[in-house]
């Protein structure tokens, strides 16, 4: 199996430019692709992105149970499909990304315990206001909930793993980088015929 990373952030923080970034010097990583009800944003692309559907789609499908989580954010439903994610883990051992809220987060490590949990910071509550109204694609009504929001969002870093604070972009992304690095270097990804080679088989652990 291949190496989890749970990455959460309030929203405005840079999360998907900095896991785009990420994966554009990385092939061996992959995202997950969530499902949302929340209508594209300028620029993104179903099946990239997001899986765009109706409410009704998305209800039927976790009746159904296709859903490994879900959670509904700011009046908005999200969740992330089951099957793609167990076919990568059963397959070639893909590096897999989740890009989740935080109640999402803690629903995946309940799933995933060997994940890795990184939780990213804006430098304070105004740049992140600064942000949100720079990027332009939520109404000031819409911001004002966001950042009333915050404190609750960021109450849950400390149950995260890894905490990154984004204040420089490329600094926060080669602090990206280095917990990738780390988290493939685990004992538990050491393949067992290499453990052979120096106390032969049945005998790790």
């Amino acid at each position: 199996m291949g190496c989890l990373f749970i990455v959460t952030a309030p929203s405005g923080a840079g999360k998907t430019s900095l896991i785009r970034a990420l994966m554009a010097s990385d092939a061996a990583l992959a995202l997950s692709v969530s499902c949302t009800t929340r209508p594209p944003r300028a620029g993104e692309v179903d099946g990239r992105d997001y899986r765009f559907v109706t409410v009704e789609e998305f209800e039927a499908r976790r009746a159904r149970g296709e859903f490994l989580e879900w959670a509904e954010v700011y009046g908005n439903f999200y969740a992330t499909p089951r099957a793609p994610i167990e076919a990568a883990l059963e397959g070639a051992g893909a590096d897999l990304i989740f890009e989740v809220d935080w109640q999402g987060a803690r629903r995946l490590r309940e799933a995933y315990p060997e994940a890795a949990s990184i939780y990213i910071l804006p430098p304070s509550p105004e740049v992140l206001a600064e942000r949100l109204r720079a990027r332009a694609t939520d109404s000031e009504a819409v911001i004002a909930r966001r950042l009333a929001q915050l404190a609750e969002d960021v109450r849950h870093v400390t149950d995260f793993d890894y905490g990154i604070v984004n204040t420089d972009f490329d600094e926060a992304l080669e602090q990206l980088r280095a917990i990738v690095r780390a988290e493939r270097c685990r004992t538990r990804l050491l393949p067992a015929s290499l453990l052979e080679r120096f106390y032969g088989p049945h005998h790790r652990g």
